[in-house]
C-alpha cells in the first residue's frame, strides 16, 4: 500500500514539476527573444523553483495511503514513469499557462493590467 502511494506521489510531483519548469523555460526564452529582456529575472526564477518545489513536495509527501490503492493492479517493471495521459496533461496545462502568461505579458496593458516594473517614485 505504501509503495503504491509513494509511486503515485512521485508521478504527481513529476507531472507538476515538469509543467512548471516547461512554462518557466519557455517564458524566459521567448520573452528574452521577443522583448530583448527576460520577463523572469534569475532571482525570480529561483523563487519560482523554491516555492514550487517546497509546496509540491510537502503536499504530496503528506498524502496518506488509502485502501483503494490495493484494489488497483500493480504497475509493471517496464511501465514508463511518464505515461501518455501524463504527457497530455503536462502539455495541455503548459499551453494553458503559456497562453495566459503571454496574454498578460504582451497585451496586458491594453487589458488594464499595469506593469510592476515601472518605478512610480522619482
Amino acid at each position: 500500500m505504501w509503495g503504491r502511494n509513494v509511486y503515485d506521489s512521485i508521478s504527481k510531483f513529476l507531472q507538476f514539476q515538469l509543467t512548471v519548469n516547461i512554462v518557466a523555460v519557455i517564458v524566459a526564452f521567448t520573452g528574452a527573444c521577443i522583448t530583448q529582456d527576460s520577463p523572469l529575472k534569475a532571482v525570480q526564477m529561483l523563487w519560482v523553483n523554491l516555492i514550487m518545489d517546497t509546496f509540491a513536495s510537502l503536499a504530496l509527501a503528506t498524502e496518506p495511503p488509502t485502501e483503494a490503492l490495493l484494489l488497483r493492479k500493480p504497475y509493471g517493471r517496464n511501465k514508463p514513469l511518464i505515461s501518455r495521459t501524463m504527457m497530455k496533461n503536462i502539455l495541455g496545462h503548459a499551453v494553458y499557462q503559456l497562453t495566459l502568461i503571454f496574454t498578460l505579458l504582451f497585451v496586458g496593458e491594453e487589458l488594464g493590467c499595469r506593469s510592476g516594473a515601472r518605478n512610480e517614485r522619482v
